[in-house]
């Protein structure tokens, strides 16, 4: 059974900084290109982050230099290291493969607020 499990969020100050772990069970992770998504309430699935098979990594500007993807395909998990977070980063966190054709996972919370 392909599954996705997104964890590690929470309440975290202005500033502040949060690890969150996508792992995936069912399928080899290895074999993907993989991506962090965001989604606010009431909008759309946003990407925050992306990831190749080789390593190579995409950020659209708005996290670029506060966010970073990994992978660790002896785990079969990939990781989102967020720094400097601010209260419009607040969302419902998400992974899924490059095509978005993975089943998703529940998501893991993340709120920014004093």
């Amino acid at each position: 059974q392909v599954q996705l499990v997104e964890s590690g969020g929470g309440l975290v100050q202005p500033g502040g900084s949060l690890r969150l772990s996508c792992t995936a069970s069912g399928f080899t992770l290895s074999a993907y290109g993989m991506k962090w998504y965001r989604q606010e309430t009431g909008k759309e699935r946003e990407l925050v982050a992306g990831i190749t098979r080789l390593g190579n990594t995409l950020y659209p500007d708005s996290v670029k230099g506060r966010f970073t993807i990994s992978r660790d395909n002896d785990k079969n998990t990939i990781y989102l290291q967020m720094k400097s977070l601010q209260p419009e980063d607040t969302a419902v966190y998400y992974c899924n493969n490059w095509t978005k054709d993975l089943p998703w996972g529940q998501g893991t919370q993340v709120t920014v607020a004093s």
